[in-house]
């Protein structure tokens, strides 16, 4: 591990101007699950190192503009115990799905949501897009783990985060601090000293196409620092996992919904596949196919079937195109209280 500077930053705008600094390579610490491991593999290799655990606001969950704002810093564990989210059982499958005590203690939701990709291309140094002299390895190698969807491009990864799938089917929105020329959906922020603009967490992720565009739209000197959610009203939501193993791993596919259903029919409809693109995979058609029907073992199969139509497996990962219609099936099935666990 290379040397580096350790910031502990007690505001916003202290942490903007820590990373921000001319010259200075810096990266951020939340919970540190993710980033302990990338500065061992000296996958990243920052001048500075800055942590956000001392700025009290990253840590708090309040309700905010009809709905809830859950600060980046909130834990896997403190999020299942707020009584501000028990409507929002989705994120609550999540935390149920990471069966380590230890990363439901220091995990973050923040940190989730900018975790890199757990590609094993990537993890062993050959860059985000897994590439060894201009040759795509995943294309060519082992891909048995990546994208199933949106894998048209160089990006082969899939995205790592949990609980990405089930913001969005919320419709979450990420607030974004740091540098900055546009006011966003609450305005720019008013008597601070650091620019802050709210996006939907649907446009936080990228697809790349190069090496240097990232996986989000973060830039230098800017981080997330709250999530906000819409009330969750009569909504009902689910996430159901794949998992290959019963205790610490990575989905091979997920899928999260949220429901609104009247008089036992679909009124609106949000699927989000995770782990199967890289970036969360919407999957609109299948949401539209709903309204209007009952959800049942039938429909929500039909559902499925329309959420997978335009998969593109690569060579070694066909399997998990019936792994993700597996998993929106059962997701919808779980919102509506048909699955059997």
């Amino acid at each position: 591990m290379k040397p580096f500077e350790y910031a502990r930053p007690t505001t916003e705008a202290e942490a903007v101007e820590f990373l921000g600094e001319e010259g200075v390579q810096a990266v951020i610490l939340a919970g540190g699950t993710d980033l302990t491991s990338l500065l061992r593999a000296e996958l990243v290799g920052p001048s500075r190192v800055v942590d956000l655990k001392q700025i009290p606001s990253l840590h708090e969950v309040t309700r905010l503009e009809g709905g809830v704002q859950i600060g980046s810093l909130v834990t896997l564990a403190d999020l299942a115990k707020n009584r501000l989210l028990d409507g929002y059982r989705s994120l609550f499958d999540v935390v149920d799905g990471v069966r380590s005590i230890q990363v439901q203690g220091s995990g973050t939701i923040g940190g989730d949501l900018c975790h890199l990709p757990n590609c094993w291309y990537f993890r062993n140094g050959y860059g985000l897009l897994g590439q060894e002299n201009g040759v795509s390895l995943p294309e060519t190698g082992d891909n048995r783990y990546h994208a199933i969807f949106g894998n048209e491009g160089a990006a082969k990864f899939v995205n790592a985060s949990r609980f990405a799938p089930a913001l969005m089917a919320w419709g979450a929105k990420v607030r974004i601090v740091g540098p900055s020329d546009k006011a966003g959906f609450f305005g720019r922020s008013s008597g601070s000293t650091v620019d802050a603009e709210w996006i939907p967490l649907e446009y936080f992720y990228v697809t790349p196409k190069t090496e240097r565009q990232g996986n989000t739209i973060l830039k230098p000197g800017q981080f997330v620092s709250h999530i906000w959610l819409p009330d969750a009203k009569l909504i009902s939501s689910a996430t159901y996992e794949v998992l290959q193993m019963e205790g610490l791993d990575w989905p091979l596919a997920a899928a999260s919904v949220c429901l609104d259903v009247d008089g036992g029919l679909v009124r609106d409809a949000s699927i989000v596949m995770g782990h199967v693109a890289p970036i969360p995979w919407v999957t609109g058609d299948s949401s539209r196919w709903l309204i209007g029907r009952q959800i049942n073992e039938e429909t929500a199969g039909m559902a499925a079937d329309v959420a997978v139509s335009s998969a593109t497996p690569l060579s070694m990962n066909e399997y998990k195109v019936q792994i993700a219609r597996t998993a929106v099936k059962r997701a919808l099935l779980k919102a509506t209280g048909q699955l059997d666990t």
